[in-house]
């Protein structure tokens, strides 16, 4: 009995100091986590910095690229009010022929059924100048519209200020602005949609129609990704939604 007690001493002792090891390796390996968490989270803040820095830059290129190269505006038209000019016309103009023609001023008649203008039809949307435009409702069919009557026409096109050739070149440049913003905010778009899409060849309605409704996809993409406020987008308003995007007031831009 009394070598079976020494010999369970000698084991107990044997365990104790394994224990005392296994406590100090614990030990260490706590040090080295706390080190760990310490650096991670230095390295978490650092990479927090070095995002608001990119950010900030991609908001100063994207501010530059729009104030220099693509100046996004809304243009004011000179229509004016039923109402003002019936009361410089006779008084045969009755308050209901009024009320109609404000109203009338309030819908636009888009692709086969009429919808209401918030805008009341008296606004457009420009880029790269006041002379490049797009209805500010969404209403392109003056493009399709003129590529179908010049298919019936014969002879030279002299219509140099036909509203397709505004329409196709604010569209193109919305293009290429889209793709642009895409590169420099790291976001890849939904749709592929090239540069050259809206200039060159007449493109048929269908074409047509396609490649707007990928343009308007990828403009919604980019205002999702920068947290754009929701209740200012529309899902037909090309370049307003795009002046939303790259608005100054757009907290989020370059995140």
């Amino acid at each position: 009995d009394a070598e079976g007690l020494l010999r369970i001493k000698e084991e107990n002792q044997k365990h104790y100091r394994r224990a005392q090891r296994h406590q100090e390796k614990k030990e260490k390996i706590q040090k080295h986590n706390r080190k760990l968490g310490d650096l991670v989270e230095k390295k978490t803040y650092d990479l927090k910095t070095q995002y608001e820095h990119l950010a900030n830059l991609r908001r100063t290129h994207i501010l530059e690229l729009t104030s220099v190269i693509f100046p996004i505006e809304e243009v004011k038209t000179s229509m004016r009010d039923p109402a003002d000019v019936s009361s410089e016309s006779d008084n045969a103009m009755t308050s209901s022929t009024v009320s109609k023609l404000a109203e009338a001023r309030r819908t636009t008649y888009l692709s086969g059924r009429w919808v209401c203008d918030d805008h009341n039809g008296d606004t457009s949307i420009s880029i790269t100048g006041p002379w490049i435009t797009l209805p500010n409702n969404g209403d392109y069919s003056a493009y399709y519209n003129w590529v179908e009557e010049k298919k019936t026409t014969q002879g030279p096109d002299m219509e140099h200020n036909n509203p397709a050739y505004t329409i196709s070149a604010a569209l193109c440049y919305a293009t290429q602005l889209v793709n642009t913003l895409s590169l420099i905010l790291d976001v890849n778009l939904p749709k592929k949609l090239c540069n050259r899409q809206f200039c060159g060849e007449n493109l048929s309605r269908h074409r047509f129609t396609r490649a707007v409704k990928k343009l308007n996809a990828n403009i919604l993409h980019l205002c999702f990704s920068q947290h754009v406020n929701l209740d200012l987008l529309h899902p037909l308003h090309t370049l307003r939604n795009l002046m939303y995007l790259v608005s100054p007031d757009t907290e989020n831009l370059g995140r």
